[in-house]
């Protein structure tokens, strides 16, 4: 199963490492239109373990994947780039509502 990533919901208050800012995301499965919310680590772990995917679509509508990682200090986390040099576009998502 694939699902879209709409967005983020992220607490400003963390600083550092951008990606763990991240409490959760909210997606769509476009192919049964359902809608839901995953925690950072839960979304870690379904795509690392669970053999999921979730990605985003960039402003072209190319679909962009999203990668788990894990840093340094053991928290779980994903990513769309290998290369955390380069601009991600996961980081670049609208704030969900609350």
């Amino acid at each position: 199963m694939a699902v879209r990533i709409i967005c983020i919901k992220k607490d400003e208050g963390i600083t550092g490492n951008p990606y763990l800012a991240i409490d959760y995301f909210e997606w769509v499965n476009e192919r049964i239109n359902v809608n839901g919310i995953t925690d950072r680590t839960q979304i870690y772990d379904w795509i690392k373990e669970g053999n999921g995917e979730a990605y985003i679509t960039d402003e072209k509508g190319n679909k962009v994947y999203l990668i788990p990682a894990i840093c340094p200090q053991g928290n779980k986390y994903v990513k769309t780039v290998e290369d955390e040099s380069l601009d991600d576009s996961l980081l670049l998502l609208p704030q969900c509502d609350d």
